[in-house]
């Protein structure tokens, strides 16, 4: 039996606080981390590689790090549009397909095309829960 309510406490991947009880156990409902579940500290936590899309007025970043938080707090930008999972190679491929608007670096005009593909990107969800559900699958495996 499922049960949607509030985790015992925050969850440690993402502190988020809501959960589904399956059973006798709580699962978190962004990321998916089990609640009680102690990663091994003896081993490197789990990098995990984005291509982000941040809008500044009307152009659009598309960069990559492995630490997203430390990365976009030092960016000037108005706001995250979205996360796609993976590193260089997925960033120099979307500079590529939108090299057409490229503005300069690694900025680009917010088109309807780049607004088309974020939007397909959103459609998997919030950026920073992605990334917590991401970061919580790595973990698990």
């Amino acid at each position: 039996m499922v049960t949607d309510g509030r985790l015992p406490g925050p969850c440690f991947v993402c502190s988020n606080q809501t959960g589904a009880r399956i059973g006798d156990v709580w699962v978190c409902a962004t990321c998916g981390w089990r609640y009680g579940d102690v990663p091994d500290y003896d081993l490197p936590l789990p990098v995990i590689e984005v291509v982000y899309y941040i809008r500044y007025d009307r152009r659009v970043k598309i960069g990559t790090s492995r630490r997203p938080r430390q990365r976009l707090a030092s960016i000037r930008h108005e706001e995250l549009l979205a996360f796609e999972r993976g590193g260089r190679r997925v960033e120099q491929q979307r500079h590529r397909e939108f090299a057409g608007i490229r503005e300069g670096g690694e900025w680009f005009t917010l088109t309807e095309e780049l607004r088309a593909h974020i939007a397909t990107l959103r459609a998997s969800g919030d950026p920073w829960s992605l990334y917590a559900r991401w970061f919580s699958e790595t973990l698990r495996s």
